[in-house]
């Protein structure tokens, strides 16, 4: 295991010196930057995106996430009229998407294989990365019925709250812990555009 991560290491470091170009491309775009770990305090986020109890009217039973992309919020149902609200990173424009899934896995430390149309966008990324504190996919993952999204952590914390991804939802490595102790596999997602009126 440790030869893998030291392989993926210096594969990602051997992109870097031959196409520094993409990476401080990466870096302006928000993109996927396999290898970097973010600093502890870039884990202390703005209060508005904050993990925070709030007052949340849905007809939806306890346990339910919803996902409200528009305004970078995650809610986990709570009896009571109320939710855990988390923030979020979501889809950058024509990645975000709605619909209705359930969790059909979940992973701490998940290892990241990038689809082959992230390839496409982003040459310079790794084909496979060992799970690890650099890996854009942070600390857990909870996949999203048959798709290829996921709710994940992130080694880019500053992009909570912005549209920068490829479709997934991502959130600080402490607040997807938290997440992934609350949520078993089989639980409701509903992903909205748009708040209900």
């Amino acid at each position: 295991m440790m030869l893998f991560r030291i392989l993926t290491i210096s594969l990602v470091l051997l992109a870097w010196v031959a196409a520094p170009d993409a990476f401080a491309q990466a870096n302006r775009n928000g993109d996927d930057q396999p290898g970097l770990v973010a600093a502890p305090g870039d884990e202390q986020l703005d209060p508005k995106w904050q993990k925070t109890v709030v007052f949340f009217r849905s007809s939806e039973p306890p346990g339910t996430i919803v996902v409200h992309t528009n305004e970078r919020f995650l809610y986990v149902v709570q009896p009571g009229g109320r939710a855990v609200r988390y923030g979020i990173g979501v889809g950058r424009d024509g990645f975000r998407w709605q619909g209705l899934v359930k969790i059909t896995q979940k992973k701490e430390w998940p290892d990241w294989t990038p689809p082959e149309e992230m390839i496409q966008r982003q040459p310079y990324l790794p084909r496979w990365m060992a799970g690890g504190p650099g890996n854009p996919l942070g600390a857990r993952a909870m996949y999203l019925g048959a798709t290829v999204y996921r709710i994940h952590g992130t080694n880019q914390p500053t992009t909570i709250g912005t549209a920068v991804s490829s479709g997934c939802f991502r959130l600080t490595n402490p607040d997807v812990a938290d997440l992934y102790e609350r949520v078993p596999i089989g639980t409701k997602v509903i992903i909205r555009q748009r708040p209900e009126v």
